[in-house]
């Protein structure tokens, strides 16, 4: 008997998923696209003297699209009329098409999403959805070929993978639970890489931001002088807020030491400024240091790389505890690696050419940010997380209880009054009433308990002569070495010898003789 096997496609299958991820990738494309190409149609609708029509508005658009990827973009309407390169990506611009790669490949590993159709592999889901996204890129590159703003191809063929693969294989190590190595060095230095890196930028965020507070005359007449148009103003005003993190990764690298480019042969950093700026008229520019050598204020942005590494390594000697001190040292060392090849990366991103000669150069240098937060990272976060870790690995000392001095001082005179000869007891006499059976709760003896007698004098002693502590004793009783170990009364909260009082305390007084009836 022949039975007939469906197709995959038909069936649910891997195929199928694989279909529905690619899918999925173009998907992502297009809607990144299609956002941007609506705003930049918007302002060329509301403008009151567009240069140019339709086609140069989607143009426009394409070309902001591959910049978004880190394409750099070859400008050819210039006034020399020779081509210029435009490298600086905005950044706050990159964020809406890695989210939806990132989405993209997330939903497609998603349980809930997949029903009865068996899920791909991470590698399949990360190769169907950036395809799908890269098919869609490359009919970008070639549209803008026509255009004002075409891509460089030799950047195109690198950073629009990179992105789109990163963006993907991030999507598909969420949808996993943002696992982490099983080694624990490994994963401690990725979690100390990460804070430190969120350090180092919010402090970079904070110095642009008071920098830009304190040179708020000169932004704000550089934002007036751009354009008089409204929709001048608000297309100048949405390209300020895509380089807010830009002006973050400037003023990280800035407090790092290394600064940033100005243009050929002119460099900022907290020593001051060196050469002679090529500076474009631009709000955010305006924040820049003036001219001459860095004083207090400028040497404070070292704080920023201090506090990160301080925090770095002490993430990493928190989770040191127990590791020996090699281990300890290269999980630092491993951290300041991954902080500074981030660093370097988005340095690189944040930074560019901006046209040719003077200003083919500028913005953070990718190599020197990312050596500079490694040396710091070695120098200060090493010895930080080895402190950290002797810190935590040390034994307290047993704190004394401190006695009020009006107590020691009665004790003192107590023992001083204490007779010097073994403490004696009475003995009871023959005839004396025994002590109780033990008895449970509701009054009745316990079952199995046995009489106790009473103490008893050792031989050849008579009653009613003296004896001490250690000749007293009940028949049943563990002798009194054994009290350490064991609760012959079954009280919970008996300790050896807590009935016996202490030398200025008054003993008990004997009991009353039995009468002679």
């Amino acid at each position: 008997m022949t039975h007939v096997t469906e197709h995959p496609l038909v069936q649910g299958g891997r195929s199928a998923a694989l279909a529905t991820a690619c899918v999925r990738g173009g998907v992502a494309a297009g809607l990144g696209l299609g956002a941007l190409a609506v705003l930049v149609i918007a302002g060329w609708i509301s403008s009151p003297h567009p240069d140019s029509g339709p086609g140069g508005a989607l143009h426009l658009a394409a070309g902001l699209w591959l910049l978004a990827h880190g394409v750099d973009l070859v400008r050819t309407d210039t006034l020399s009329g020779l081509p210029a390169p435009l490298g600086i990506v905005p950044m706050l611009l990159a964020v809406l098409p890695v989210w939806l790669v990132h989405r993209a490949a997330r939903d497609t590993l998603d349980v809930a999403d997949g029903g009865d159709r068996r899920p791909p592999s991470a590698s399949g889901a990360v190769g169907a959805v950036a395809g799908g996204y890269l098919l869609v890129a490359v009919a970008v590159v070639v549209y803008s070929e026509s255009g004002p703003l075409p891509a460089e191809r030799l950047s195109a063929g690198f950073w629009l993978p990179a992105v789109v693969v990163g963006a993907a294989g991030a999507g598909v190590w969420t949808a996993f639970g943002r696992p982490l190595p099983e080694q624990r060095q490994a994963a401690a230095a990725l979690r100390a890489a990460g804070l430190g890196l969120v350090t180092l930028l919010g402090g970079g965020a904070v110095v642009a931001a008071v920098s830009l507070a304190w040179h708020a005359g000169e932004a704000q007449a550089a934002y007036a002088g751009l354009t008089g148009e409204w929709s001048g103003r608000v297309a100048v005003l949405l390209l300020v807020l895509a380089l807010l993190p830009n002006m973050a990764v400037w003023g990280a690298a800035y407090g790092l030491g290394p600064g940033f480019s100005l243009g050929t042969g002119a460099f900022a950093t907290p020593l001051g400024l060196v050469g002679d700026p090529a500076v474009p008229p631009f709000p955010l520019l305006a924040a820049l240091p003036d001219d001459g050598r860095g004083g207090w204020m400028h040497g404070a942005a070292a704080a920023v790389p201090l506090a990160a590494v301080l925090l770095q390594g002490g993430r990493v000697g928190r989770s040191a505890r127990t590791w020996t001190t090699r281990d300890t040292a290269l999980t630092a060392l491993g951290a300041a690696w991954g902080c500074g090849a981030v660093a370097a990366v988005l340095s690189a991103a944040a930074g560019g050419p901006l046209g040719t000669a003077r200003l083919s150069a500028f913005g953070p240098v990718w190599w020197q940010t990312g050596a500079a937060t490694v040396l710091w990272g070695a120098c200060v976060g090493v010895p930080v997380a080895l402190g950290v870790r002797a810190w935590g690995r040390r034994v307290p000392r047993p704190k004394r209880l401190a006695v009020p001095a009006e107590a020691s001082a009665v004790a003192v005179r107590a023992v001083a009054a204490a007779p010097t000869g073994p403490v004696t007891r009475p003995v009871a006499a023959a005839g004396s009433v025994p002590p109780p059976v033990p008895s449970t709760p509701d009054g009745t003896e316990g079952e199995g308990a046995q009489p106790r007698t009473p103490p008893t004098a050792p031989a050849g002693r008579t009653a009613g002569a003296k004896t001490s502590v250690a000749d007293l004793r009940l028949d049943d009783d563990p002798p009194y070495d054994s009290y350490d170990s064991c609760d012959p009364y079954g009280d919970s909260a008996f300790e050896p010898y807590d009935y016996l009082p202490a030398a200025w305390e008054p003993g008990p007084p004997p009991p009353p003789a039995p009468s002679a009836d």
